[in-house]
């Protein structure tokens, strides 16, 4: 018998009272982690601030690792989700145009909640992170950036697409992070926003 504990939520919701449960238990989750930090939060506290007997949290959730694991594949399918709406608005607008768009998405969704970015991206120990949902996530956004790149590349500096993506993701996830972790201030000053998008714009534009 494998002695790995799972990380498989025990049901998945299929009524609405059920998805509403799941959402609160999550919800609660973001919050327990972000005001006590991870190695604080437990699954009594989570059940308390969500409402519901440790109980129902635990016919969703058989511990505290499945929890961050579905957090995290939340996040990030929000994530995937909102810049596939951005790249598919901005699919036929130029670079000095969309750049600056993508760029204010992206920070926006790190300005929601640093501190719980803060906990899940520092924290958390690599054995409880869902890399297979992160590797979608991060498969989703390449396709997106490489269908628009390979759109305009007629307008770009760079002709080696796959190394312009590397160096894109890289640049905007690094400096984003970093915001968040070192200056949590920068990221809501429209001034950082620009400069990133500055940044791009040269490496990328003729």
């Amino acid at each position: 018998m494998s002695s790995k504990r799972s990380v498989k939520p025990r049901k998945l919701p299929q009524q609405e009272r059920s998805r509403i449960t799941v959402e609160a238990i999550l919800e609660a989750t973001a919050h327990i982690l972000t005001e006590k930090g991870y190695d604080k939060t437990n699954t009594n506290l989570i059940a308390q601030r969500a409402g519901v007997s440790i109980g129902s949290l635990y016919q969703y959730f058989p511990n505290k690792k499945s929890l961050i694991v579905a957090l995290r594949e939340q996040h990030s399918q929000e994530i995937a989700e909102l810049l596939e709406s951005k790249f598919n608005h901005l699919f036929n607008s130029p670079p000095e145009i969309a750049i600056p768009e993508l760029v204010k998405a992206v920070i926006a969704i790190h300005a929601i909640n640093p501190r719980l970015h803060q906990v899940l991206s520092e924290e958390i120990p690599r054995s409880e992170r869902s890399q297979q949902q992160m590797q979608k996530t991060d498969e989703q956004i390449t396709e997106l950036l490489r269908a628009y790149l390979l759109r305009w590349r007629d307008r770009l500096r760079p002709q080696n697409i796959e190394m312009t993506i590397f160096i894109i993701n890289c640049t905007v996830e690094s400096l984003c992070h970093s915001a968040v972790i070192e200056h949590p201030q920068f990221i809501r000053d429209s001034k950082f926003e620009q400069e990133v998008s500055n940044l791009l714009i040269s490496y990328l534009v003729r």
